[in-house]
């Protein structure tokens, strides 16, 4: 599915070109070594433009195609894909956390760096969207809202594909107390663990559940088990480096 999928996570799942980025394959030096897609984090601009050119031919989709949303960690879901490109990268398409399209040949794409990312994919009704989930938007179910707007235009939840991809897991995600008894009130005592005093959060659980709670089969959520505060040599991590570091797209295309 890619020209480069050492570059590149993906899932078995999914069944049109997609891929969660590492950070490797740019030209950003420093804390933003190699494949920085953020454009906020102090990079050089140029350099970060250069990258986003690279992730196209990795994604074996038109640059110009690509949409962002300006992410805000909120539950909004926007529809993307109208209007023609100009040959340039699309500034980002409002304030959202998830974004969606039905327009062959378009892509969408969010940015992480210990967040969640969440890939969907309706083979049916060809429709994909990607989906931002840090921890507050994991609380606001943000995942769900995503499945709602493409069931309000016709797609069936048991025909969905999802993929949650590279992010911070448990094993590093040590968090409040107060944080955990929000969690574990809202998803269950199954998503905070505590380990020698520390309050660990399973955010891809939080995730997987409220994607089943919405209405996906099991067989059809893929929690793919990387983890980007760990692997500092594959990842950018936003709590592992105190916020100097890069950003990842994680990006699906409209192509079936």
């Amino acid at each position: 599915m890619s020209a480069h999928p050492s570059l590149l996570v993906t899932s078995a799942l999914l069944p049109v070109p997609h891929g969660f980025a590492t950070r490797a394959g740019g030209v950003s030096e420093g804390p933003y070594a190699s494949l920085n897609l953020g454009f906020a984090v102090g990079d050089l601009r140029d350099r970060v433009e250069e990258n986003h050119r690279r992730l196209a031919v990795m994604a074996g989709a038109a640059l110009e195609a690509l949409h962002t949303v300006k992410q805000v960690h909120g539950d909004r879901v926007v529809e993307v894909g109208a209007g023609e490109g100009t040959g340039a990268l699309r500034p980002p398409e409002g304030e959202a956390d998830a974004l969606w399209t039905e327009r062959p040949g378009h892509w969408v794409a969010v940015g992480t760096a210990d967040c969640v990312p969440v890939l969907l994919v309706d083979p049916e009704g060809r429709r994909v969207a990607a989906v931002h989930s840090g921890w507050r938007g994991t609380d606001a179910r943000i995942a769900a809202r995503a499945v709602e707007s493409l069931v309000a235009r016709g797609s069936r939840p048991e025909r969905l594909l999802a993929a949650v991809g590279p992010c911070i897991q448990r094993c590093c995600y040590v968090v409040s107390e107060d944080l955990g008894a929000r969690f574990s009130a809202g998803f269950g005592s199954e998503v905070v663990v505590r380990e020698g005093g520390d309050v660990r959060l399973d955010l891809t659980r939080a995730v997987r559940d409220t994607l089943l709670g919405a209405g996906l089969k099991a067989a059809h959520v893929e929690v793919l088990p990387h983890c980007t505060a760990c692997d500092a040599d594959r990842f950018f991590s936003h709590r592992r480096d105190a916020g100097r570091t890069g950003r990842h797209l994680n990006y699906v295309v409209h192509r079936f």
